[in-house]
């Protein structure tokens, strides 16, 4: 039998040789290869000195070196250490098993619960979309949190960043959005955060029913740049894939501006030149490509809305990364300082806060409401500060004197507990209530 399998074997599927080739450098968080050729994006096994390999990924050559940066921390390497070329693709599978469940950046399972499994290819890259094939944003999306749904409407399929200073609020409000929005399927990606955060996330904002229509791509601050990035576009990838399906998806990426410092951490490693603030030019084109990837898609049945916190460096509404946001996002919510340390929750400012898809998911009357209040505000902010010294006088304009005596029940309005539910409809019925 075995000379009949011998006979019947092409000699074409027979492998000759296998490819290997050798670590010549290691500096920072760049290794050196030489030997064979390598593409970029292709994975590879470097052996340690105790005989174990560790995972690398090219990320860039110059003449016949590659570069390569490994997925976690590279330790027990040598001089001439072999280099194994890994299949082009990984394949993952993904099903309805994967909810509930917590992956790293290449989409190996950390929650202890065995291997994941599917009747569905995934790829790690997100697909992109026809832009004139994209289903339009037509329905309001209840976030639950009633400065937003009733200020600052969004709609299914959006994508609207978080803007903040650290300290003010971002990962707290994000967990309250988390419990309330009405999705089929939550996908969560916790980049660059503190590890402490994670176990927090899964059960104070998410809880066990809600974990068990969520999945969780988690790569904290001790990940190497490479995996922060894989889990952020992985995230996406799988986010778009139960949108395809047909589901309701709500995508929530903490943060944004720990994917653009781990795309800086490589570049700068690879030689790219700073631009703005350390960041070197190339990360400004990888930003708009990752969050045209979330959205709506072809299916008219599915969506995929988007959040993303943006960290404003220094409270700096300038910061580079969240002026790029600001203008690729399809809207920005904006927590401030002053607010938070006045006791204001959550801390956002409805004037430099814009929803672009407000006016396309809500109806006249709302709209008037919320401009009626948005002016309102206004008002009140230009006597502020005259108040408290006795230098306002009531009389001398009947619009700021109405907009003075509103403004503590408007604070009211839009304050919110962390535990206090605010459904959609309810929001909108107090808005109209409290303008007429």
């Amino acid at each position: 039998m075995i000379a009949d399998a011998l006979r019947n074997l092409e000699l074409g599927t027979v492998p000759m040789a296998t490819p290997t080739g050798r670590l010549v450098g290691a500096s920072g968080l760049l290794l050196e290869a030489v030997g064979c050729p390598l593409h970029t994006g292709q994975r590879c096994q470097i052996e340690t000195v105790g005989g174990d390999w560790l995972d690398a990924q090219v990320v860039g050559f110059r003449d016949k070196v590659s570069y390569l940066m490994p997925f976690k921390k590279a330790v027990g390497l040598t001089t001439g250490a072999r280099v194994l070329p890994s299949p082009d693709k990984i394949n993952l599978q993904i099903g309805s098993s994967w909810l509930g469940r917590m992956v790293n950046g290449i989409g190996e399972p950390i929650d202890g619960l065995g291997k994941l499994s599917g009747d569905f290819p995934l790829d790690s890259q997100p697909p992109r979309i026809n832009p004139l094939k994209k289903k339009p944003v037509t329905e309001p999306l209840d976030v639950g949190v009633r400065a937003i749904n009733s200020m600052l409407t969004l709609g299914r399929g959006q994508r609207v960043g978080l803007m903040a200073g650290s300290g003010v609020g971002k990962s707290v409000l994000l967990g309250l959005m988390t419990r309330q929005t009405v999705a089929d399927v939550v996908v969560v990606g916790l980049i660059g955060e503190r590890s402490r955060e994670v176990r927090e996330f899964v059960d104070m904002s998410l809880g066990k029913e809600g974990l068990q229509k969520a999945v969780l791509v988690i790569a904290p601050a001790d990940e190497s740049p490479l995996m922060r990035i894989m889990a952020t576009e992985l995230c996406h990838s799988i986010a778009a894939h139960y949108r395809d399906q047909g589901k309701n998806v709500l995508l929530l990426v903490d943060s944004l501006t720990r994917y653009a410092m781990a795309l800086r951490e490589v570049a700068l490693a690879l030689g790219e030149p700073p631009a703005t603030k350390g960041y070197p030019p190339s990360v400004f084109s990888a930003l708009p490509q990752l969050v045209e990837s979330a959205g709506n898609g072809e299916n008219q049945v599915g969506s995929m809305s988007a959040i993303y916190t943006v960290l404003a460096e220094g409270d700096d509404q300038q910061d580079p990364v969240v002026d790029t946001a600001r203008a690729i996002l399809d809207g920005h919510i904006v927590l401030t300082r002053e607010l938070a340390e006045r006791g204001h929750y959550p801390a956002i400012d409805i004037g430099q806060s814009i929803s672009r898809c407000m006016s396309q998911v809500i109806t006249q009357d709302h709209m008037l409401a919320a401009r009626a209040l948005k002016a309102s505000m206004s008002r009140h902010d230009r006597v502020r500060d005259l108040i408290p010294l006795g230098a306002y006088v009531p009389g001398a304009d009947p619009v700021t004197d109405r907009a003075v005596m509103l403004h503590p029940r408007v604070e009211q309005f839009l304050c919110q507990g962390t535990k206090e539910e605010a459904p959609y409809e309810p929001c909108i019925n107090q808005l109209e209530t409290l303008m007429r």
